[in-house]
């Protein structure tokens, strides 16, 4: 609320300096993927944006997304941001229960009408009211009536995202994604099973900087994150071109890091940011670790096919070590993740560009 203190003003009372403040201004446009001259126009910004209310609801979930998101480590750009947001809603973080959280989130729905962010992890089900509920109020209801007056969404993990588990065949719940539902108001994916917590923190830093949602891909995920497929940017990727492959996790292929192509990465059809911004505060990720990549982020990715096995055959040919059949293996698993969600293309590309009137209105441009 404009009452509220500046960014600026919180930063300065959690004992951030001046010069801590444009360290993370220079941080932040390098997580937008902005170019360093950006640090100045962020800083003037931020200097006056004040904490935007955000109510995080969280549905058929497993809490995997709240537990990497809180996985900072002081000072980063997700402590200075959860400190710059007024987090006014959120269950596994509130203090408050019962009656007393749900007046907390009348409260903040009241007071920020047509402003606050609203945070929404886990799926939602439709073939029972029942199946979640939260104060007696089932997950559907619950959804519609805060998202009414928001000012945007962000959907955080796949499940949210893209239904997720609970959307795995049989569906027995009836899951579906946030947009399956949402259709009037701007929506980002953050997807991930659980997502990069600096995903997350990106798309507020975007917010609080500019008014407006980043650009997005066809999936409505922020293309600075999701821009490039895993396996393009993966340090194990000349030994895929050498045709280097671990046959088994305990073989010297596996001991010398060779690519994981047959043992069923699937880092080719896969977008994220994992190889590039790492986890653990850039300690590592998966495939470094030594585990394909399951594709936690793309639709659908639990009936893709069995996590060990690979996307297709390699077939080395002797005058080029290259040609494999990946071409055909990314094809159908892209193929059937993009026209599980094809109907939400329009939408999503009508969510890129968002002013803040229009963010007030909750409309998109």
């Amino acid at each position: 609320m404009k009452n509220d203190p500046s960014l600026l003003e919180v930063l300065r009372q959690q004992g951030v300096s001046r010069r801590g403040f444009l360290k993370f201004c220079a941080a932040t446009a390098s997580l937008m993927a902005l170019p360093p001259g950006m640090a100045p126009v962020i800083a003037k910004a931020l200097e006056q944006a004040h904490r935007p209310s955000v109510i995080w609801l969280s549905f058929q979930e497993c809490t995997g997304c709240t537990e990497s998101l809180t996985r900072s480590h002081a000072p980063t750009i997700e402590g200075l941001i959860f400190d710059a947001i007024s987090l006014d809603y959120h269950h596994t973080l509130q203090a408050a229960s019962g009656s007393a959280a749900e007046e907390a989130r009348m409260a903040a729905m009241k007071a920020n009408k047509g402003e606050y962010l609203l945070v929404v992890d886990g799926s939602i089900p439709t073939a029972d009211p029942g199946y979640s509920t939260i104060a007696g109020i089932s997950n559907l209801e619950m959804l519609r009536e805060v998202a009414a007056d928001a000012a945007a969404i962000i959907a955080v993990g796949t499940c949210a995202a893209f239904g997720g588990l609970p959307h795995a065949k049989p569906n027995p719940t009836g899951a579906v994604a946030v947009s399956d539902i949402i259709t009037d108001k701007p929506i980002i994916n953050v997807s991930g099973c659980p997502p990069i917590p600096v995903v997350i923190t990106g798309v507020l830093a975007h917010f609080l900087t500019f008014g407006t949602l980043p650009k997005l891909d066809h999936l409505g995920r922020p293309l600075a994150f999701y821009g490039n497929n895993i396996h393009d940017r993966c340090y194990r990727r000349p030994f895929y071109e050498r045709g280097q492959f671990a046959e088994s996790f305990d073989d010297e292929g596996a001991k010398k890091g060779w690519c994981l192509y047959k043992l069923g990465c699937k880092g080719p059809v896969t977008y994220n940011a994992c190889a590039t911004t790492k986890w653990n505060n850039g300690t590592s990720f998966p495939i470094e670790s030594g585990h394909g990549c399951l594709g936690c982020s793309e639709p659908n990715f639990w009936d893709l096919g069995g996590f060990y096995n690979a996307l297709s055959e390699p077939s080395v040919n002797t005058g080029n070590a290259a040609a494999f059949g990946l071409v055909a293996g990314a094809a159908v698993g892209a193929a059937s993740g993009i026209m599980a969600r094809k109907e939400k293309d329009n939408t999503s590309h009508a969510h890129q560009k968002v002013t803040v009137n229009d963010l007030k209105r909750g409309e998109s441009q």
